[in-house]
This record gives structure tokens, C-alpha cells and sequence, in this order.
């Protein structure tokens, strides 16, 4: 079992940049993919990105291509999304999540295991 805590929401203007980490407990980080994915107030939960276990494959929503990095760092049981020239759509909770069956995840949330408890992201126009 894994547990999982992000940090690094905030309020930022639109063209801003933050940095997102969700780490992760256990000893068997390197064996789960993982998936960021969103929630805007009144809509469904939407994949973001994905990284294989050994992070070395990646793949991103199309509205945020180009603008956010997916990265996995085993060593220290952390991933990361650094999201730069954000903007108001953007706006919602992010949370990361631990696929235990897969090598490189899911678009799905419904095939992931593991949920953190998610952090806000507020991007003024």
C-alpha cells in the first residue's frame, strides 16, 4: 500500500509557473506508475499526465502539452508537475495517483489504486 500527499498549489497570475510534488510512501515506489489528474468545481475528474515506473515514458492531455512536465524520481519517492505559462482554465484540484498494475498508467482514474488528498491551483486572469 502506498500513501500519497501533494504539495505545491497556490494562487498564481495566467503565464505563471508552480511546481507540483506528490510523495509517496513505501518501499516499493519504482513498481507504480503514475497519473496527475484534475478536478474543476462541477466537473469530472480529467487526466492530466502519466509516467511509466521507471519514468521513462510519459504522456499528456492535449491542453496541457507543451506546458507541463511529468517527472518520477525513484530514489526519493516523488513526482512531480511543473506547470508553466498557466492559465485560468487550468484552475482546479490536483491530484497525483499510483497505478500498482500497469507500466506506464492509465488516462482512466477509475485504473488507478492510490489517491492523495489533492491541492488547489488558482490561476488569475
Amino acid at each position: 500500500q502506498v500513501q500519497l500527499v501533494e504539495t505545491g498549489g497556490g494562487l498564481v497570475q495566467a503565464g505563471g509557473s508552480l511546481r507540483l510534488s506528490c510523495a509517496a510512501s513505501g518501499r516499493t515506489f519504482g513498481s507504480y506508475a503514475m497519473g496527475w489528474f484534475h478536478q474543476a468545481p462541477g466537473k469530472e475528474r480529467e487526466f492530466v499526465a502519466r509516467i511509466s515506473q521507471k519514468g521513462d515514458i510519459t504522456d499528456y492531455a492535449d491542453s496541457v502539452k507543451g506546458r507541463f512536465t511529468i517527472s518520477k524520481d525513484n530514489a526519493k519517492n516523488m513526482v512531480y508537475l511543473q506547470m508553466n505559462s498557466l492559465k485560468p482554465e487550468d484552475t482546479a484540484v490536483y491530484y497525483c495517483a499510483a497505478d500498482a498494475y500497469s507500466v506506464i498508467g492509465s488516462r482512466l482514474p477509475s485504473a488507478y489504486d492510490y489517491w492523495g488528498q489533492g491541492t488547489q491551483v488558482t490561476v488569475s486572469s
